[in-house]
Order: structure tokens, then sequence, then C-alpha cells
């Protein structure tokens, strides 16, 4: 729990950082991992305001996405998750809505190492992800594939997958 903490410390002081020139954008996701483990994602995200490649298609941009996660096992297997990672998006051209892929490898950290039938041998993790969307309004649905892993840094390295749903809002 105090490694939680720390990683809930240091999220919280980048995301102020990150969002003192603008508004974050909140996030919430609802899904299941592989092992149909209901997920629970609160996230709160801040735009790099810097955009790559933009031409008639579209744009490469990206944010820092900072998030909370609840795993919801059976009665003994539910577990927290934080986590911080630098996602990139290229953003298709449209008016009024606008289709997106996304990607990023960040870290988090999980309350417990064991999470339904997996040990994540530890409670440091890596979080990739892959995502699609529509942008439109101020406003995004899509969906996400995100992994956690120590990728071997500790033995056993079980890992976790979770499929979601996410809707986000700018303020």
């Amino acid at each position: 729990m105090k490694k939680l903490m720390t990683l809930a410390a240091c999220a919280a002081v980048s995301m102020a950082q990150l969002s003192t020139a603008q508004a974050a954008d909140v996030t919430f996701a609802i899904g299941q991992s592989g092992d149909s483990t209901m997920v629970y994602r609160l996230g709160l995200r801040s735009d790099f305001e810097k955009s790559w490649f933009q031409s008639d298609i579209g744009r490469l941009t990206g944010y820092w996405d900072a998030g909370y996660t609840y795993w919801q096992g059976d009665d003994t297997a539910s577990n927290h998750s934080l986590s911080l990672a630098p996602v990139f998006v290229y953003e298709f051209a449209g008016e009024n809505v606008r289709p997106y892929l996304e990607a990023g490898i960040g870290i988090a950290a999980f309350e417990n190492t064991e999470l339904e039938s997996n040990d994540l041998g530890s409670s440091f993790q890596f979080e990739d992800r892959i995502g699609a969307g529509l942008r439109f309004a101020g406003q995004e649905i899509g969906i996400r594939a995100i992994h956690y892993s120590n990728a071997g840094l500790k033995k056993p390295n079980d890992g976790v997958e979770a499929y979601t749903l996410h809707y986000s809002m700018n303020f």
C-alpha cells in the first residue's frame, strides 16, 4: 500500500504540473480483464499541446494520462492500481467527428501482486496500450486494450490485460 501511495503522490504532482497551462480532461472507462474481472477506471489527461506530421489526412499528437483502476475480482481477489503514461495519438482530419488511433507505454503500481489467477510478480508494472475511437464536440468515446507486465524484472510475470470502453470530456 505504501508503494501505491508513493506512486499516487508522484502522479498527482506530475499531473498538477502538466495541467497548469490548461484544464485536464476526465476519462471514465469500464471493461473486463482477460480473466473476466470487471475493470473500472478513472483518469485525468493533459494534452501535449503539440502536433507533428500535420497534413490533409490528419496529425500526430498526444497526452499524458494518469489513472486509478479498480479491478473487481471475487471476494478475495479485488485489486487497485495507479498508472501514468505518455500516449501518442494519430487523429484523422474531420470537421465534426475525428477518428483516432492511439498507443502508449507507461508505468503502473498495483496494490497486490495477485489478480484472479495471475501472479504479477511485483507491484511495479509497465502499461502498454492501444486504442481507437472518435472525438467530437469536446468529447471522446473509444475502445482500448491495456497490457500490464513487469517485463521479466521479477518472476513470475503472468501479466494481465484489460479491454475497456472509455469516455472522456473536456473541462
